[in-house]
């Protein structure tokens, strides 16, 4: 679970959290058959766990021809009292119960030109007998290319702005920047891939516009990346671009270990381990010093991708650079 210093948690009274759990439970089980059909033939195995302290989850991973691995994780946990990573930027939720719940999935594609991708929906809350209880929402998706597809880009954030827009049309120019900002690799100087959404303490305008608004940015999901499958899924690829696949999957890695606040949160509250580093993909290489050779795709990916940009002002369709050989 993540936090900013920038709002301040929202009270009230009680909250109803059975129907967030009913939407998290159906979202992780739509997701899961959209993904499905998609590989057309292999299937999610599903490990359900309890966590001692409270609460436990559903992991459900594939590993198919399409897919190298797919990972779509529900939780719901609860406890007397948060972890660290949970306090050191909230001082006030000291001493106070917790129930986090969410979905959160990570796809490792096989072929190299359909990207990785990254999807999480939360919700969070912290009571004290006598006092209101603190809740907020959280989530957003974000997308990993390792060959740069402007159109890809496009797309996906056109999505993007259809899940915000509805409810507030700042909100896709505010989570889009946040999510630049946190899927940032300080240590490289670059972004993850090409970003998306990312929100935390969402709590303005009640429960209902926040809960509805958490739910738009779920169900956009298939939406937005599925489109991306069937575009690149038969696109021939050589061992070359398998290696280059292999080499950016260790900055997912990276991000992963030394900056993703929820999997820090997940290991300080005692979750589940294997669920909490189902994101890694299964396999992956380093290579010392790399620099991609001048003029070619990937040398487009570190210079044009690897950064903040504006992708709803671009234009898909003029891209002479994106190609594949």
């Amino acid at each position: 679970m993540t936090h900013s210093s920038s709002q301040s948690p929202k009270h009230a009274e009680r909250i109803e959290t059975e129907p967030i759990h009913r939407w998290l439970t159906d979202l992780q089980d739509r997701i899961c058959a959209g993904l499905e059909e998609a590989e057309g033939g292999a299937r999610f195995a599903e490990d359900r766990w309890t966590r001692d302290e409270g609460g436990g989850g559903i992991t459900r991973v594939l590993s198919g021809t399409l897919f190298e691995k797919a990972g779509v994780n529900f939780s719901r946990v609860h406890g007397a009292s948060l972890p660290g990573s949970a306090t050191a930027h909230r001082p006030e939720l000291a001493g106070r119960a917790f129930e986090a719940m969410g979905v959160s999935l990570v796809i490792h594609p096989t072929n190299p030109f359909i990207p990785t991708t990254h999807m999480n929906v939360r919700f969070f809350t912290a009571t004290k007998p006598g006092a209101p209880a603190i809740w907020w929402f959280g989530g957003g998706f974000d997308l990993t290319p390792y060959y740069p597809f402007e159109e890809d880009a496009v797309h996906w954030h056109r999505t993007a702005q259809a899940a915000c827009t509805p409810f507030d049309g700042a909100f896709y120019p505010r989570f889009k920047e946040w999510c630049d900002r946190y899927f940032f690799l300080k240590h490289r100087n670059e972004t993850r891939g090409v970003g998306g959404l990312f929100f935390d303490d969402l709590n303005q305008g009640g429960f209902d516009h926040c809960f509805g608004f958490t739910r738009s940015v779920g169900d956009h999901f298939l939406p937005a990346y599925l489109p991306l499958v069937a575009r690149r899924r038969d696109t021939a690829y050589e061992e070359r671009h398998r290696q280059f696949q292999l080499y950016r999957r260790g900055r997912y890695v990276e991000f992963n270990l030394l900056f993703d606040r929820g999997t820090l949160f997940g290991i300080q509250s005692g979750g589940r381990t294997e669920s909490i580093l189902m994101s890694l993909p299964p396999l992956v290489r380093w290579e010392y010093d790399y620099h991609p050779e001048p003029g070619t795709p990937e040398a487009r990916l570190y210079r044009d991708f690897l950064k903040p940009v504006d992708w709803l002002a671009r234009s898909a369709t003029q891209d002479p650079d994106a190609r594949t050989d």
